[in-house]
């Protein structure tokens, strides 16, 4: 894409963060709302916890349930929706911005967040409906226009819906697929989104029953991969397990303090990075997972709400925790690792900094957290000679680090040369095609990847990360596809399903060579649009809650007079 285009899209897209995911008011609107749901209903996290493992497990199942999967089969559609890049890439991206303290708040959202899934959930099964070819449809665009009667809400709930799929379950997925496989094993990243893109069109083409099939026979495969993976990087690093959750709780009202090449975290940064990484990754509140459970067999929305109790539980503060400590125990969040360069990541200021002097690393760390300091972009026309720049009066920020070792490049016959010539630098932004290569802090899926080789299986632990990746988030965008069109099918009816899925297929393709940051920016904003009228439509249907949860208890009473 042309840098002028990338520059102004780029900007535009953080103005538009900043009155969203990025804002103040919003994850303190998110943690708020579990946080009123869990006092409101009483703490229905823990106490309904072991009922909705008898669920799931199908203790309480009819055979003349009106549905199209079961409990089980339920559950395991929108974890393999939540279980994904989230868990690997979203996770070193918080810890990356925020430091240790931004896993504890992704530990709250998660908590909080279980009540949240739990009420979204429950109205989703209550206003379901049948489409026109006798599929179960329901989600939260059916409780806004059946219950609260606000039809323009749930049309943008639905479009929001459909933007989303591709923000949240298409484009970072297959980015972070490629990047992750073409670190592990050299494969070019147009070649892996193809194949994909591909076999993706193959699985979503057979509806919620296949989806389902595919989620059940994937899921609790990839999940034993990774877990054995992750628990041989901390086994081998015990040691530094300790501090790592003494670091988490440590400064998670504080910030993160500067340690080795990261330049520190604000308290406010921490927060608003590990709250939205949070969502990204449980969905709690988004309101996406309620769209498959409303397809389960089960006459009562409770016990369906009870079952995605379970899904913030195992996918963050399970599968999450593992990755934040694979990450935190191996010490490689702080270290500066060789990786190639992306424009959206990379500035040049004015002046020379050192990480080692305190008065520098202040004048960053205000910079990089509030945008506040004496920090000014570099322009001029530096020298290169044979890969190698002029030294002095800049300072070269890549990945929130001052960047080392820095080589400029640009294409050769049949692989990167060395570049010779002058480069332009203009409001921190160099205006020559080249590419840069160095030695900085990384982050997302390269992060956890690298930390995965500093375990038992040394070099090969990025391997198990490249498999579950892979498995990962391609079933992450299996589920997503069907999110997005059971929101075009309210929105168009049945005919729109199959363009809407063509475009899907494509765009996965398309996001396998995109620049990493970018997707991620573009995820945060779609997270936001669909999560925001979701939590004011169930916000206004607190009351109603609380009198289906007794009215549950009661039916359940009299069924199972042995008790629960």
């Amino acid at each position: 894409m042309n840098g002028d285009f990338i520059a102004t899209l780029t900007g535009f897209l953080n103005l538009l963060d900043g009155y969203l995911g990025s804002a103040g008011y919003f994850p303190f609107l998110l943690l708020g709302t579990g946080i009123f749901f869990t006092l409101y209903l009483g703490f229905p996290q823990i106490r309904y916890f072991a009922h909705a493992l008898r669920i799931v497990r199908g203790k309480y199942d009819k055979d003349d349930s009106q549905g199209d999967a079961t409990h089980f089969q339920a559950l395991l559609t929108p974890i393999s929706g939540t279980v994904g890049t989230g868990n690997i890439g979203g996770v070193a991206l918080a810890i990356y911005l925020g430091g240790p303290a931004a896993l504890f708040w992704m530990w709250m959202t998660a908590f909080f967040g279980m009540t949240t899934k739990f009420v979204e959930v429950t109205f989703s099964h209550k206003y379901r409906m049948v489409d026109e070819e006798g599929h179960i449809v329901g989600g939260p665009m059916y409780v806004m226009e059946r219950r609260l009667n606000m039809k323009w809400l749930a049309v943008f709930f639905a479009a929001a819906t459909v933007i989303s799929s591709f923000g949240t379950g298409n484009l970072p997925q297959s980015n972070n697929i490629a990047s992750g496989v073409a670190t592990a094993f050299g494969i070019p990243e147009w070649l892996t989104g193809g194949v994909l893109a591909i076999a993706l069109g193959l699985v979503i083409v057979g509806g919620i029953r296949r989806i389902v099939q595919v989620a059940q026979a994937i899921v609790p495969f990839m999940a034993l991969i990774y877990v054995v993976g992750a628990l041989a990087v901390i086994l081998v690093n015990l040691p530094q397990v300790g501090e790592s959750f003494v670091s988490v709780f440590r400064d998670a009202f504080t910030g993160s303090a500067a340690t080795g090449g990261f330049l520190g975290a604000s308290f406010a940064y921490a927060f608003n990075r590990g709250v939205n990484r949070g969502l990204f990754s449980n969905e709690a509140g988004q309101g996406s997972a309620p769209i498959a459970h409303a397809a389960a067999k089960a006459d009562e929305p409770v016990s369906e709400g009870m079952v995605s109790i379970l899904e913030p539980f195992l996918d963050t503060i399970i599968i999450c925790t593992l990755t934040g400590l694979v990450i935190l125990a191996s010490g490689v969040w702080t270290e500066k690792i060789d990786n190639e360069f992306q424009s959206f990541d990379t500035e040049f200021i004015a002046g020379s900094y050192d990480e080692s002097r305190e008065e520098d690393r202040q004048a960053l760390f205000s910079w990089l957290n509030f945008g506040e300091s004496a920090v000014e972009p570099f322009d001029g026309v530096l020298s290169v000679k044979d890969g190698i720049a002029d030294s002095g009066g800049y300072t070269i920020i890549h990945n929130r680090s001052i960047a080392e070792d820095v080589r400029f490049l640009m294409d050769g016959d049949s692989a990167p040369v060395p570049y010779t010539g002058t480069l332009t630098i203009v409001d921190g932004e160099v205006q020559e095609p080249v590419m840069m290569h160095g030695r900085s802090l990384i982050h997302s899926v390269d992060l956890t990847a690298e930390a995965f080789t500093r375990g038992a299986f040394g070099e090969y632990g990025k391997y198990i990360v490249s498999i579950g990746l892979v498995l990962f988030a391609f079933s992450t965008a299996v589920a997503w596809s069907y999110y997005g069109d059971r929101a075009m099918t309210y929105l168009f009816g049945v005919s729109s399903v199959l363009p809407y899925r063509i475009v899907y297929v494509i765009g996965f393709f398309v996001a396998a060579v995109a620049d990493t940051s970018l997707v991620w920016l573009i995820s945060a904003i779609t997270i936001a649009v669909m999560t925001l009228p979701n939590l004011l439509s169930i916000l206004l249907l607190h009351r109603e809650m609380r009198e289906t949860i007794k009215d549950y208890w009661d039916q359940f009473g009299r069924e199972h007079p042995e008790g629960r």
